[in-house]
């Protein structure tokens, strides 16, 4: 049996995503056998990273800055504003390097079984930065659930009053997927988003 200081470091492991106990062993396992070097470096990096970690008070981004890059980046176009739930999904697209525009994290989603209300949300910092002027478009990047369609019709109806463009990610049908294997909401948004083939 390990001591008790390494179970406490195999359960904390645990609860990161995508590791279960038997994997968060391994972890360990793994980390003391090389504790010279992989070991140091983790505590080092993780000591680096709680020390500076900071949210960006203009986006809600997390980086060691604030505001962040994203934020202060000149060459991101200031006219377009991309709205997300999760901090998670802003590096995803921005990862991606298709948007080229600033960002907005909501911090969650509106879900009344949860208890998410819109004052629990960055909504009101979204309004009043639209309401600073400069944004021509506003896209909608909610998840492709219940609550995030809820979430993006709830932000549609409170944007409508700004002269902007408002926009949302298209759903449908993903690349590879075969019709039989998909589920009868995706069919469905995919047929109501179609378009002209050109």
């Amino acid at each position: 049996m390990a001591s008790q200081e390494i179970e406490t470091l195999a359960t904390a492991l645990s609860r990161l995503p995508g590791l279960g106990p038997r994997s968060a062993r391994r972890a360990v396992l793994w980390l003391i056998k090389r504790r010279e070097t992989a070991l140091v470096q983790l505590l080092d990096a993780l000591g680096q990273v709680q020390a500076s970690l900071v949210e960006c008070q203009v986006c809600g981004n997390i980086d060691t800055s604030d505001p962040c890059g994203v934020c202060t980046d000149p060459r991101r176009d200031q006219r377009s504003l991309c709205v997300v739930e999760e901090v998670a999904d802003l590096w995803a697209l921005d990862r991606a390097r298709l948007f080229t525009g600033k960002y907005h994290v909501l911090g969650g989603r509106l879900s009344a079984l949860d208890g998410v209300r819109p004052e629990d949300l960055a909504i009101d910092r979204l309004l009043a930065r639209v309401e600073a002027g400069g944004i021509d478009e506003v896209v909608l990047a909610m998840n492709a659930t219940l609550e995030g369609q809820t979430t993006a019709h709830y932000l549609a109806e409170r944007l409508e009053k700004f002269p902007l463009r408002i926009t949302q990610l298209a759903h449908g049908l993903p690349v590879g997927g075969e019709l039989d294997y998909l589920d009868e909401g995706t069919l469905a948004q995919a047929i109501r988003a179609r378009r002209p083939v050109s």
